[in-house]
């Protein structure tokens, strides 16, 4: 998933960057309010993180706006204002989730999991498509009961096209899901992952449909 973490502490936005990115997430980090609107804006991003306190504002008022333009990206409020009125506060304000600070990192990853499955409308956490299971959670793979070891990158082309079953993602999409905006993209990264991949879990399980993207087959 790409996540967009919105956090002034440059120190505590680093660690999030590079802990949820052994977790698989693909991070981008904004330090105020102006930023993270302008992002928000401009990009799609799966979940976001939330500070409440901000250099230019609260946080609260970013996450209502977005609720006011029937944004309903997964909101995941991360502060260390966690008295029960601030949560109150946040969690009818729109957010998804409520942590306090400290947290610990394994718990961000499993909740933003979480947010997101509920957003998606899945109740399970293992995701299934034709004898291939994805565990986000374990960042496991298995293809007809056999264990198969992905790189991160193809893991997230493989829950991408799985998150949105028989649906064709553009090379574009899968691209915003596999860099941040700091990343260096090569111009063939993807049909690069995307090779990989079919090695890997079958050179049929995943299909190109010529102009537009890729997709799973269905048969």
């Amino acid at each position: 998933m790409r996540i967009l973490v919105i956090e002034d502490d440059e120190v505590l936005l680093d660690g999030l960057r590079v802990g949820l990115g052994l977790h698989g997430y693909t991070v981008d980090g904004m330090g105020s309010c102006g930023d993270a609107r302008a992002a928000l804006e401009t990009a799609e991003f799966d979940a976001v993180v939330l500070d409440l306190m901000l250099p230019d504002g609260s946080g609260l008022d970013v996450l209502r706006e977005l609720r006011q333009r029937q944004d309903a990206t997964p909101v995941l409020l991360l502060t260390a204002r966690d008295a029960v009125a601030d949560r109150i506060d946040g969690l009818d304000s729109g957010a998804d989730d409520y942590l306090g600070k400290p947290f610990d990192l394994d718990e961000v990853a499993a909740r933003l999991r979480a947010i997101a499955r509920r957003a998606s409308g899945r109740a399970s956490p293992v995701m299934a498509w034709n004898g291939i299971l994805l565990d986000p959670g374990r960042r496991t793979v298995e293809v007809d009961g056999r264990a198969v070891g992905l790189s991160r990158r193809e893991f997230s082309i493989l829950e991408a096209l799985m998150a949105h079953p028989g649906a064709v993602l553009s090379k574009d999409q899968l691209a915003d899901r596999l860099y941040g905006w700091q990343d260096d993209v090569e111009s063939n990264a993807v049909e690069v992952h995307v090779h990989n991949l079919r090695i890997k879990i079958g050179r049929d399980a995943v299909e190109t449909v010529r102009g537009l993207g890729y997709r799973l087959r269905s048969t």
